[in-house]
């Protein structure tokens, strides 16, 4: 007799576990190699040698190289859209992503030593690597890209072309930003709770530059 969906379930639930895990060693391995000797030191046969797996499995899993530091980076881009189509009645987009963005998060937000070891490493290991810096443009490009695809729809078919693509550039402009500055003291071995408040206080001003119009900035 065929199996039914509730005795295929359990099954496809374990296969995809195990893929996951299979992922997360990978990368974990990765990162690993990558912070001791430097991304572009680490080839992909070693991550594959090292984490006991084939390098087809590697690339099956992550298609480039620099997708085992970025692979976490998938789900913020729904994660930002989602946030802004799911603003309260009466919230505008810019205050929907400042809420968004300046959400505690990550390993920023976790109060241990070792969070805060591999906070450091990682941030060394991208801000060291060109090849990692080039690929975080073009991630933050897409994110760029979908941002104001959605304030145009979001202002309705009477939007210029120019309009949304300048609302997405300045709300990116603020997350991009911060995250250059929170890499600096991160570097700096500033507390993590400072640059937390540090980076809240910063957000705040930079929304409410956007908020009240940037046309008394810099006046002479």
């Amino acid at each position: 007799m065929p199996p039914t969906p509730a005795t295929r379930a359990p099954e496809l639930g374990l296969r995809e576990r195990k893929k996951q895990r299979t992922r997360e060693l990978i990368a974990e391995t990765a990162r690993r190699l990558f912070a001791a000797r430097g991304f572009e030191r680490v080839t992909i046969a070693e991550v594959a040698r090292e984490a006991d797996v084939s390098e087809q499995t590697v690339f099956n899993y992550f298609p480039t190289k620099e997708d085992l530091v970025y692979w976490r980076f998938e789900g913020f881009e729904d994660e930002l859209l989602t946030a802004i189509r799911r603003r309260d009645c009466g919230e505008s987009v810019l205050r929907a992503f400042g809420r968004f963005v300046l959400r505690r998060r990550g390993l920023l937000a976790e109060q241990d030593p070792e969070a805060r070891q591999r906070l450091l490493e990682i941030t060394r290991m991208i801000t060291a690597s060109p090849a990692l810096l080039e690929r975080e443009r073009a991630i933050f490009d897409r994110y760029t890209e979908s941002l104001a695809l959605l304030v145009a729809e979001e202002l309705g078919p009477r939007a210029d072309e120019v309009l949304p693509r300048v609302v997405a550039n300045a709300l990116m402009g603020i997350h991009r930003a911060l995250l250059d500055y929170s890499r600096k003291r991160i570097l700096a071995d500033a507390p993590s709770d400072t640059i937390i408040r540090e980076l809240r206080a910063r957000g705040e001003r930079a929304i409410s530059a956007l908020e009240n119009g940037l046309g008394e900035v810099g006046i002479r």
